[in-house]
């Protein structure tokens, strides 16, 4: 018999306009596809997992995460963005070894995983050397999580080996399709690198039919008006994942979904750092489905369910506030939740290029599923479900699956050593800081 399971009597929260969801339903997963969602499905020699007062949803999806920086959680949370890219960028990314990016790889990923992130991309910046890349792609299969690895230089202009060692790593992980790890681009854009860089970056990942995401519209940078300069070069398509946007003109917005190309916002930091308001609306509003990413996980913290909040709390606060400055009253908050979820889950998805994957509860879909517990104090009982995952934490995320493997059961991550792991992450942070001005730090 095929390897078959059956998610039985939960609330199935499909992220599919033809499904929608289903009170007290079931999943089931064969050979690591989704094969069927409704009600009372038969599966005779099926596992099982009880899915009794728990929500059954696609796996969250994190269009934009340097998991490079996982092993230095809280050092920039009082940063700036200039004083992000002078002491992380400039100062101490460059101490990093091959096997601390191992380190906070896989430190960063099981905390995606733990967290009900079945997919990230791993804004990889950090090639100091080709055998960063190794480590980082190693990190990667070693959590089991799936992702798109974006190869990034950490400076600009870039190391002479760089171009001939994406096209190594390419070959080397990345031949195979239908693997749970895909390659992308990470270039550092013409904000913080040159327009000539950014096109020779371009035409790298063309060549290599891979999408390439990039940094527009942060902060004060974004006065160069990138994305205008890159739409009067022929740069722009459906293949490029602009993120942040902060700064960018509803001209650049409108120009980015005239070509097609994803956006990927990460308000929180945007927020923090001072990257310029969160775009969401105007992205909204231009046409634009933004994906949600955490982004600097070592400011912010890698919470799905915080960006969502985060997101819905800036968006609802901007309309509020200009509702009140002209005197009118507020009768709809927008976004949603639903749409929040949806930028979480197959807008994340479609950014990627993974939406035939992965993103939905769709039959013929890999199985990334998510349980989350609501029989918890925060969360039951449940009267309104988008709202509900918005409002989850770590501790409701019960069971992962990731193309039908489960990785999280009853709470619990399957088959790592996290207390060696922890113990890895503090070794590897020490050396990095070592006789830096951010060495102080807790020795917990």
């Amino acid at each position: 018999m095929s390897d078959t399971l059956l998610i039985r009597g939960g609330t199935v929260m499909t992220v599919d306009p033809h499904l929608g969801d289903i009170d007290t339903g079931d999943v089931l997963v064969e050979d690591g596809r989704i094969s069927a969602v409704g009600k009372d499905l038969r599966a005779d020699g099926a596992r099982l997992i009880d899915a009794s007062d728990m929500i059954v949803m696609p796996g969250l999806v994190d269009s934009h995460r340097h998991l490079w920086q996982s092993s230095l959680h809280q050092i920039a949370a009082d940063w700036t963005l200039e004083q992000y890219a002078e002491r992380m960028l400039g100062l101490i990314g460059p101490r990093f070894s091959a096997e601390d990016v191992h380190i906070g790889n896989l430190l960063g990923a099981l905390e995606a995983l733990g967290g009900g992130v079945t997919t990230v991309m791993d804004w990889s910046h950090i090639m100091n050397t080709p055998e960063h890349a190794d480590a980082a792609v190693q990190a990667l299969t070693d959590a089991g999580i799936r992702a798109v690895f974006g190869y990034g230089s950490p400076s600009s202009p870039v190391n002479t080996w760089y171009e001939q060692d994406v096209e190594r790593v390419a070959a080397t992980y990345f031949a195979t399709p239908d693997r749970l790890l895909t390659l992308a681009l990470a270039s550092l854009g013409p904000e913080f690198s040159s327009l000539e860089q950014t096109a020779a970056d371009i035409a790298l990942a063309r060549r290599l039919g891979v999408r390439t995401s990039l940094h527009v519209g942060a902060g004060a940078l974004g006065a160069v008006r990138a994305v205008t300069r890159m739409d009067e070069a022929g740069l722009l398509g459906p293949d490029l994942i602009h993120v942040h946007c902060s700064t960018c003109t509803d001209d650049e917005l409108r120009r980015i979904a005239r070509s097609g190309g994803h956006v990927s916002v990460s308000p929180r930091v945007e927020m923090q750092m001072g990257h310029g308001y969160p775009a969401t609306g105007r992205l909204l509003a231009a046409g634009i489905g933004p994906s949600l990413s955490i982004d600097v996980v070592s400011a912010v913290g890698g919470s799905m369910f915080a960006e969502m909040r985060g997101t819905l709390e800036a968006e609802r606060g901007l309309r509020n506030q200009r509702a009140l400055d002209r005197g009118e009253r507020i009768t709809e908050l927008v976004p949603t939740t639903a749409d929040v979820v949806r930028m979480a889950t197959i807008e994340g998805a479609r950014t990627l290029g993974l939406e035939d994957r992965i993103g939905s509860l769709t039959p013929g879909k890999q199985a990334d599923i998510v349980l989350l517990r609501v029989d918890l104090p925060n969360l039951g009982p449940v009267n309104n479900l988008p709202a509900a995952v918005t409002l989850a934490a770590g501790d409701n995320v019960d069971t992962v699956l990731v193309a039908g493997r489960v990785v999280k059961a009853e709470g619990r991550l399957l088959g790592q050593d996290t207390r060696a792991l922890h113990d890895r992450a503090c070794s590897s942070r020490d050396r990095v800081l070592a006789g830096s001005p951010f060495a102080v730090v807790p020795a917990v």
